[in-house]
């Protein structure tokens, strides 16, 4: 089983830029081999898909951050990153990491959800 611990939340004046981590841990786990994403969940709404990143690096953005939002990894800490730029009120989330596995029709998750990293946009 992974671990995931999110870390770098905070408040960000609009316009404002902020980097996430994300950090695996597991006896089992093999990080580089995982494709890893970042999902967000906003006050009452449900948890949506923000970026993933796969074990060759290629890269999937929601539209909502794309152009704004990078997501990358290093193999050697376990970890990978969100960096966020030009932040707007409609970022604010709960932002979480989670490894995903094609499933067929679709990427799903296939870790447990860690305690999230709280992020506030807001002049």
């Amino acid at each position: 089983q992974v671990q995931l611990v999110e870390s770098g939340g905070g408040l960000v004046q609009p316009g404002g830029s902020l980097r996430l981590s994300c950090a695996a841990s597991g006896s089992i786990f093999i990080f580089s081999m995982n494709t890893m994403a970042w999902y967000r969940q906003a006050p009452g709404k449900q948890r949506e898909f923000v970026a993933r990143i796969t074990s060759a690096s290629s890269t999937n953005y929601a539209d909502s951050v794309k152009g704004r939002f990078t997501i990358s990894r290093d193999n050697a800490k376990n970890t990978v990153y969100l960096q966020m730029n030009s932040l707007k009120p409609e970022d604010t989330a709960v932002y979480y990491c989670n490894s995903e596995r094609w499933r067929g029709t679709g990427w799903g998750t296939s870790g447990s959800w860690g305690q999230g990293t709280q992020v506030t946009v807001s002049s």
